[in-house]
């Protein structure tokens, strides 16, 4: 009688010689014929993959030059806009130095005005 150990071996080794032979005839006959498969259309595809590739590219590049036309709109509006906010800030500041001009001139009227008095007191002497 065979022992556990025994039938697990025959089953391994009639387990293995099943693989060895799915191996030899994937060797033999399967390899083979994809073999001559993809040699016989692996140029019909590399033709079609070349053939998309080049319409790709040309998709890519009219993608490309019309983005460049709407960033160069877009950086001609942000442009605009930039410069109606510079204007209007230097009207802002145009209006502040304005005021602390009128102001200044009112200040040096006044310290005249009061320069000329004094003058005025000390030219009586």
């Amino acid at each position: 009688m065979l022992t556990e150990t025994e039938k697990r071996g025959f089953r391994e080794c009639r387990l293995l010689e099943n693989l060895n032979k799915l191996v030899y005839e994937a060797k033999e006959q399967v390899l083979p014929r994809s073999t001559k498969s993809m040699q016989a259309n692996l140029p019909d595809a590399l033709n079609r993959l070349e053939d998309v590739n080049h319409m790709m590219q040309k998709i890519q590049q009219r993608e490309l030059e019309n983005q460049n036309n709407i960033f160069l709109q877009e950086g001609m509006e942000k442009r605009k806009a930039d410069w109606e906010d510079f204007l209007k800030e230097q009207s802002r500041l145009k209006e502040e130095v304005d005021e602390e001009h009128a102001k200044a001139v009112g200040r040096l009227s006044t310290q005249y005005s009061e320069m000329k008095k004094d003058h005025a007191k000390f030219s009586q002497f």
